[in-house]
């Protein structure tokens, strides 16, 4: 089955389920995909409420070998105790679904992650982005800021694996010209 999403000049969406030819234009995105969504027999989930401004929506994973999931006695005060505007969540693991202040996304990461390594002693490694070479957009916090967020917890927390410092991070992105 393909559901199939066009972004058209005049500012309208036009959708299409390729198996049974059902295509539909409006003006918006989302009812486009809630009728396909319908079309196609599946369930439709409207997304969330945009968040207030000066807040950030993202899901923190510790993503480590060796756990017991959800449930692992490493994540009972973290369950117990969750950084405001974090609300645990089993996604075969332990995540933090988020909504939290920051000036930026990556602001708003940074201290939720800071927060959560002092208060509990655990570093969040991963937004839980499954494909990060698919590169979305260019908002400075929307998912291409998600996507670098978690590729720096990601190489941070390997590197650290690897027996790398801080300072070596920090040569790597002043040799790549970040600065």
């Amino acid at each position: 089955m393909g559901l199939f999403f066009r972004h058209n000049p005049d500012g309208t969406v036009t959708g299409r389920n390729d198996d049974t030819g059902f295509t539909v234009t409006l003006a918006d995105e989302e009812e486009v995909k809630r009728q396909l969504y319908e079309d196609a027999g599946w369930e439709y989930t409207p997304p969330p409420p945009p968040v207030p401004p000066g807040f950030h929506r993202f899901r923190l994973v510790h993503d480590s070998f060796g756990t017991d999931g959800f449930q692992d006695a490493r994540y009972a005060d973290l369950r117990a105790r969750p950084p405001e505007g974090c609300v645990p969540v089993d996604m075969g693991g332990f995540a933090l679904e988020c909504e939290r202040p920051g000036k930026s996304l990556l602001d708003a990461v940074a201290g939720t992650v800071a927060q959560v390594r002092r208060e509990h002693g655990l570093v969040m490694n991963s937004l839980g982005i499954e494909k990060p070479h698919e590169w979305l957009g260019n908002d400075s916090n929307g998912c291409s800021a998600q996507i670098v967020a978690h590729l720096m917890l990601m190489a941070t927390h390997r590197a650290a694996l690897l027996g790398y410092g801080r300072k070596d991070l920090v040569r790597l992105l002043d040799a790549a010209g970040i600065g």
